[in-house]
């Protein structure tokens, strides 16, 4: 199954663009360097290039992740502030990028420099955000009868190794187990999130609706109750 929604566009003069700059300055002030205004990315082309399969990409990606979420910690929001989706939020949550997938990484060569795309950042829980990286890279979405498959050669086997790297990589402790429910969570309501916002008027998840993206997410959360980790 491909992961493959429209790319959205930077956030520019919507509700939501005074909290992601907001973010945004927080990160430079931290001293981030992960977040590029722009940059070379693999874009919505499929296949995934092959420097995105790779397990080295897999763990620089992890790496990624776990130094953004360092440096989001302390981030507060300001009062009255508008995120696209995740709800309000509350202590003991970040603001999770939530769309850290190949066609928003950046890349030098083969070095990962970080992530753009941050229309969806919003309210989250550490796992959440990390749950939905590992079912974009690992990937958790794959299907064998999928013809136009993101990720060709990919053996199905071989994801529950790649997920103890992903998590070992970032330094999460629970089991693949744990991470694989937190995971259908985390896409269950995703579907809930682009069905709400399409009703809403918002123009991307209208499209991806339109384009059948939501009834893929469904297969792949039935699918992983299944999944051998």
């Amino acid at each position: 199954m491909n992961f493959e929604p429209e790319l959205p566009s930077d956030p520019v003069g919507e509700p939501w663009t005074p909290a992601v700059q907001a973010l945004l300055r927080h990160l430079e002030r931290t001293g981030f360097d992960g977040a590029p205004p722009a940059g070379d990315t693999a874009g919505p082309a499929l296949p995934w290039p092959e420097w995105a399969r790779n397990d080295d990409t897999l763990w620089q990606v992890a790496q990624w992740l776990r130094e953004y979420h360092e440096a989001v910690t302390d981030f507060v929001p300001p009062d009255g502030a508008v995120w696209r989706k995740g709800g309000a939020w509350e202590p003991g949550m970040i603001i999770g990028h939530n769309d850290a997938a190949p066609y928003n990484a950046t890349r030098a060569g083969r070095r990962l420099t970080g992530f753009v795309g941050w229309d969806f950042a919003g309210p989250v829980t550490r796992d959440a955000d990390l749950a939905f990286t590992a079912f974009a890279w690992v990937p958790l979405s794959a299907h064998p009868d999928d013809p136009g498959d993101a990720w060709p050669g990919l053996d199905l086997n071989d994801r529950p190794r790649r997920l103890r790297l992903l998590l070992d990589a970032y330094g999460w402790r629970g089991t693949a187990a744990d991470m694989i429910r937190e995971v259908r969570d985390r896409m269950s309501a995703a579907i809930h999130d682009i069905r709400r916002l399409a009703t809403a008027g918002d123009h991307d998840c209208r499209e991806l609706i339109h384009s059948g993206f939501d009834l893929r997410l469904a297969a792949a959360v039935k699918e992983l109750a299944g999944f051998p980790a």
